[in-house]
């Protein structure tokens, strides 16, 4: 499919920018917005192009298709999230309790933000559970919550994270009563698992 003549439609400036992290994350804004409205799984590649402004063949060259643009934007949703929890939990210096925290900080932070919600969805949180356990996401959310959790070295540092990535989007997607039930079952399951029991125990 040819891209239209600019001389007949120009287009705009962010399409014209060769700084393509700029247009990628234009792309990534407008199909944002659109999750929200209609859904990941019904929300197609044209959805995307017209809303955020450019052609369907501008669009593909970016992201070479739907899975693309689903990953680029679950890892750019993770760097972010990964990076507001590292915050959230600095100061935390019991490793037990930063995991508890974090994690529902997690949990909480995606149902409250629309655009990360929408992926937890009907329909839509089989989507979700694919692209979680990437290695990107696995990594960003595993220094996050396990920094310094003296786990030893990155095979098992990473296999504790896949683990915990799926105690996450389990609680996304079958949610505990409430905030303090969840935190129960964290503190009683998750982490004795992560981080082995407690001295005593």
């Amino acid at each position: 499919m040819r891209e239209p003549d600019a001389s007949a439609s120009p287009a705009p400036a962010w399409l014209r920018d060769e700084r393509t992290e700029i247009a990628a994350e234009r792309i990534l804004d407008a199909a944002a917005e659109l999750f929200v409205v209609r859904g990941v799984a019904t929300t197609g590649m044209a959805e995307v192009a017209k809303a955020a402004g450019c052609s369907r063949a501008t669009l593909y060259r970016y992201f070479e298709n739907r899975r693309a643009l689903h990953l680029a934007f679950v890892h750019r949703e993770a760097r972010r999230l990964g990076e507001q929890l590292s915050m959230q939990v600095a100061d935390i210096a019991d490793p037990r309790r930063r995991v508890v925290e974090a994690t529902l900080g997690a949990v909480r932070e995606v149902r409250q933000t629309p655009t990360l919600a929408a992926w937890f969805g009907l329909g839509d949180a089989g989507i979700a559970s694919e692209l979680a356990g990437t290695s990107e996401v696995i990594d960003v959310l595993g220094t996050a919550f396990l920094a310094d959790s003296g786990l030893g070295d990155h095979e098992e540092l990473s296999r504790r994270s896949r683990w915990l990535v799926r105690v996450i989007v389990s609680l996304l997607t079958v949610p505990g009563a409430d905030e303090a039930d969840e935190r129960a079952m964290i503190e009683q399951f998750v982490v004795p698992v992560l981080l082995g029991p407690t001295r005593g125990d």
